[in-house]
């Protein structure tokens, strides 16, 4: 399989792409503003570098060329997300996965639901909710990662999901069960993600708010 990280800079999709190269035999194209320059230390064979933003359609059409599955780090950006599905059509490329933030369906409830629309920002929600509305179409084999609160921890690879329309669980999730969970979807044969939205968090820690708060 041929991955394309978007967004290959951030800290999921640094983790992301050692991931896949340490458990999987896919090839990946890191995709990001000065990608080149920021991405120097990820070597490996298996490993093309690509220049560029979401906006730009020559770099980005190349970069797509002959993938089977886009990650999509980053959900603020409309145009660039629109752009990206164009890309995506003319390439003839259907399979993506974005990471998104909790919240977008109104879907958790509880002290830690106050907390969490305070902190994000109903304007934020809502933009976030009107981006993932433009991957949940027919035409896509999308996966909606609905990720809670972010932080580090080395060994913490344990995730929990809840599907759309069930209260979400979980006030925490370190990125590197996120990056797990990916290479997860990726290795799956199966039908199993595809056109789910999936609420994303640590288990056993439905909090009020992240223990890191």
């Amino acid at each position: 399989m041929k991955i394309l990280i978007l967004g290959a800079a951030g800290q999921i999709g640094r983790m992301l792409a050692e991931d896949l190269l340490r458990q999987t035999e896919h090839t990946v194209v890191l995709y990001a503003r000065e990608a080149t320059r920021r991405l120097q230390s990820i070597d490996s064979m298996r490993i093309t570098i690509q220049d560029g933003d979401f906006k730009d359609n020559k770099s980005l059409a190349a970069a797509m060329e002959g993938v089977d599955l886009v990650y999509l780090n980053a959900m603020d950006d409309k145009p660039g997300i629109e752009n990206i599905l164009a890309t995506m059509q003319k390439q003839r490329v259907k399979r993506i996965v974005v990471s998104s933030i909790l919240g977008i369906y109104d879907e958790v409830p509880g002290a830690f639901g106050k907390w969490n629309k305070q902190m994000v920002g109903e304007d934020r929600i809502k933009k976030h909710a009107l981006n993932a509305s433009l991957i949940e179409v027919d035409q896509l084999d999308y996966t909606v990662l609905r990720l809670t609160w972010l932080y580090n921890k080395k060994d913490n690879r344990k995730y929990l999901l809840t599907q759309k329309g069930d209260p979400f669980q979980g006030a925490q999730v370190t990125r590197q069960a996120v990056s797990q969970l990916i290479v997860d979807i990726t290795n799956e044969p199966t039908s199993k993600f595809i056109k789910t939205s999936l609420g994303v968090s640590e288990p056993n820690t439905n909090w009020n708010k992240p223990s890191f708060y």
